[in-house]
């Protein structure tokens, strides 16, 4: 077996690997349960290469997300489902049907057009699976109603902000930012209370609230709060970093070091940072 630019050798891999007899003990005893983890990460490391403007690992991870829709493709196919192919099918016809401005004749030649027709698209495709849903016998559907073109699979706060985003298109929104500060303080309050009274479901519950509404405040000030969050992860990767050379460099360790020391050299991270700014 050979690499090649060509899609069916990744196919005829996944193929061999999922083999019965002959292919990757690991690989066979996969599902998609187990192997929904690996999707989601996958398309998290597109993302950091993406932000990070490395090409190259971006060409790399490309692949491995590829790979997982290939693998997915695969255990479908084996339960005689669909095949990979079929997948392919699903895309190429969803763009073709979706702009019919581009592969056919369509009276939609400005972008507000184009967007009306795109939610007409849109909703007779919905009716469409709805049928198909029923020939199966599958009841309960997340994305039905007005909300339901949010993914439930997102992650939380990228969830909340389009669950936002939507209902704001039909006036349930937040008119200006303060009045969401308020609520922010509103939340925080209902949060200590929660404390308090030492019911952990009612503190989860609260925690939730709370979060939302931050992100309502991200939304509304034009702060992606995915991204913010990540702008702090990367932060404090940084900021602890630096605690850790600096204990390294006088012969200590993390695990030996006070609190005090930790919050000491951390604010010395900050200080460097501001001066690296302000410069």
């Amino acid at each position: 077996m050979e690499p090649s630019k060509d899609i069916s050798r990744l196919i005829e891999i996944m193929a061999a690997l999922r083999h019965p007899e002959t292919g990757c003990p690991w690989d066979i005893e996969q599902n998609f349960e187990t192997i929904k983890p690996y999707t989601i990460e996958e398309a998290y490391e597109v993302s950091d290469a993406i932000e990070r403007g490395d090409m190259d690992d971006l060409c790399d991870e490309l692949g491995d997300l590829l790979l997982q829709v290939v693998f997915h493709a695969r255990m479908a196919e084996e339960a005689g489902e669909f095949s990979f192919g079929d997948v392919v099918n699903a895309i190429t016809a969803k763009m073709i049907r979706r702009h019919p401005h581009v592969f056919a004749r369509s009276a939609a030649d400005t972008p507000d057009a184009v967007k009306k027709q795109w939610d007409e698209i849109k909703q007779a495709e919905k009716r469409e699976r709805a049928e198909r849903r029923s020939r199966r016998g599958i009841t309960e559907d997340f994305k039905s109603g007005f909300l339901g073109s949010v993914q439930r699979s997102f992650p939380a706060l990228t969830e909340a902000l389009k669950l936002q985003e939507r209902a704001a298109k039909v006036g349930f929104d937040w008119s200006a930012p303060e009045p969401i500060l308020d609520k922010i303080e509103e939340e925080i309050g209902e949060l200590r209370v929660a404390l308090r009274e030492g019911d952990q479901a009612k503190v989860s519950d609260e925690l939730g609230d709370l979060i939302f509404a931050v992100v309502n405040i991200g939304r509304h000030v034009k702060a992606d709060p995915e991204q913010a969050v990540r702008g702090t992860n990367t932060k404090f990767r940084r900021r602890f970093s630096h605690i850790e050379h600096v204990l390294e460099a006088e012969g200590e360790t993390l695990e030996d070091a006070t609190l005090e020391r930790m919050e000491e050299i951390w604010q010395a991270a900050k200080a460097i940072e501001r001066a690296v700014l302000i410069g």
